[in-house]
Parts: structure tokens; sequence; C-alpha cells
């Protein structure tokens, strides 16, 4: 576990000094920020629409910086040549890939946490401008801590992404790995509707595709409960609870399968 915390914190220092990576930052808080003008639009519903935004934008962002670090961190050693001198240290090759996925994850939190941070002070300075009679009809205060369940399954999503993301790295082209991945994250938002095509299909051969496509495609969307949270609809904490297990599941099985790809590939 020395080995993986040793190659987390290497690349933790690598990702904060990417100079895209805090332009994507930026751009979020300051999107985040601007859905104070847009909220202005709509009288009455302003807190609502910045909520939407500002969840939106943190999981949107977080997704760009996932699948567009998470691609390239196997293909920069192999490029830069230094995997040949990594790996004949005392190191073996599901220590490296751990610990640059740990590392990675470490940096989505952190990121996660500062656009979160910036999404409840939008919030905050915006209460104080919203009259009082719209503040006490509202469902939930403006800062509700029950949005934090979004944001917990917005990372736990984050971290399948860059699971998969790293996974399709160890075999092909940056390129191709961020379509793969892009797609794969995609095709797991509508995978409810691989199930109801499956019923509906008079092909039986078709039907038995679409349902082992919608068991075996990870279930994206199970992590999205923005619109709840914002609209204060109670999600329940055993419902945030199996979900994390079930993603965790889903990466482990996946690091699992990167790792055996790995192994088995041949540098000189």
């Amino acid at each position: 576990m020395k080995v993986v915390g040793l190659v987390a914190v290497n690349v933790f220092k690598e990702s904060v000094r990417d100079k895209v990576l805090y332009s994507i930052i930026a751009f979020a808080i300051v999107l985040i920020a601007s859905s104070l003008l847009i909220g202005n639009l709509t009288a009455g519903q302003d807190i609502k629409i910045i909520k939407d935004l500002g969840l939106a934008s943190i999981s949107m962002f977080g997704l760009l910086i996932a699948i567009f670090i998470g691609i390239g961190l196997v293909w920069k050693e192999v490029e830069k040549r230094s995997i040949y001198t990594l790996l004949p240290k005392p190191m073996r090759r599901h220590d490296f890939l751990l610990g640059k996925y740990c590392g990675l994850v470490l940096t989505l939190i952190i990121n996660v946490s500062v656009m979160t941070a910036a999404f409840y002070l939008v919030l905050a300075l915006m209460k104080q401008f919203e009259p009082a009679n719209i503040n006490a009809a509202a469902a939930a205060p403006a800062t509700d801590p029950g949005m934090l369940k979004a944001v917990v399954l917005i990372v736990l999503e984050l971290m399948l992404v860059t699971a998969i993301a790293l996974f399709f790295s160890t075999f092909s082209s940056p390129f191709l790995s961020a379509l793969l991945t892009a797609g794969l994250w995609v095709a797991g938002h509508f995978n409810a509707d691989l199930r109801n095509f499956g019923a509906v299909v008079q092909s039986p051969v078709l039907a038995q595709l679409t349902r082992v496509a919608y068991y075996v495609l990870p279930n994206f969307a199970a992590f999205d409960v923005k619109s709840q949270v914002v609209h204060a609809q109670p999600v329940p904490a055993s419902y945030v609870g199996l979900t994390f297990a079930y993603g965790l599941t889903y990466i482990v099985f996946v690091l699992f399968g990167a790792s055996l790809i790995f192994s088995r590939r041949d540098f000189k």
C-alpha cells in the first residue's frame, strides 16, 4: 500500500499542476456564479434554477476532469517511456494502476469540494437578496444540506467514470479511450430504455441481447438525484447506501479487469 500511496500522491501533484484542470475548475465556478443572472430571469424560481445549474455544472465539469485526465494516466507514462524505468523497480503493475486511480480520485474529490463550496456560497448570497415571503414559502432552504446527497452520488459516478477511462487507457489510444468512455457514460444514462426496448421487440435474440446489455452496462442514471434534491423530494439514505454499494462493486470489477489487461501488456 505504500507504493500505491506514493504513486497516488505523484498523480495528484501532476494533476494540480495541469493548466487545463485549473481552467475547467475556474469555468465551472464562473458558470455556477453566472446562474445568479440566469435565475433572475424567472421570478420566484431563482433558487431552484441556481440549484439545478449548479449541480449540473459540478457533474459535467467533474466528468470532463475524469475523462480527459483519466485517459492519460497510463498513456503518458508509455509515451514518455518512463514506465520502462518504473516497472522494473519493486512495484507490481496492479499497484501502479491502483495508485494512478487513487491519485485522480483524490484530485476529483478536492475539485468537487471546491465547486460545491462555491455553489453553496452563491446560494447563500442569493438568499440574502430574496424576499422574505419567497424564502418562507420555499419547500427547502436555499443552502439545503440535502443537496449533499446529490453531490456524494456525483462523486461516486465520477469515480466509476475514472475507473472506466483507466480501463480503456490500458489498451487503447487517448482519443479512442475518451470516445469509448463518453459513449459508455451516455449509454449508461439510457440504461432503463434498453430494458423497455427489450420488452417490445419481436426478436427473441435482440431481446436477450438488450437484457444482457442492461445488466452489463453501468447504470449511471441511478447516480442522478439532482432533480429530486432541487425540488426537495426525499432521497432515502437507504437508496444512497445501496447505490454507493453498487458503484463501489462495479468499480472493483472494472479495476480488476484493467489490472488483468495491464499485467499482460508487453511494453518491450
